[in-house]
């Protein structure tokens, strides 16, 4: 499974928890800089994107969920902790 994580500036053990997990490919965007987001796709890879949502801004927000949206994907919006990753995935049923 692959994931695209966007916001947050450096993910720190949030990468390996992911990679634990069973997602083998993670494509991370920081969500600072707003140049990055001008012409944003989702990579065709990406089976989830997780959105960091103290580390984003709203037009940010808009444009990745607008994206996610036309490729059918599931989006996953939490705070940048572990235990609030986690909760989210679980409650998506994307991990046990």
């Amino acid at each position: 499974m692959s994931i695209m994580i966007v916001g947050a500036d450096n993910l720190g053990s949030i990468e390996n928890n992911v990679r634990k997990l069973g997602f083998d490919q993670i494509t991370h965007l920081p969500g600072r800089k707003k140049s990055k987001f001008r012409n944003f796709n989702i990579p065709g890879e990406v089976d989830v994107v997780l959105v960091m949502t103290d580390y984003i801004n709203h037009a940010v927000m808009k444009k990745v969920k607008r994206a996610a949206k036309a490729k059918d994907l599931n989006v996953i919006y939490a705070r940048r902790s572990w235990a609030a990753i986690y909760k989210k995935l679980q409650r998506k049923r994307i991990v046990n």
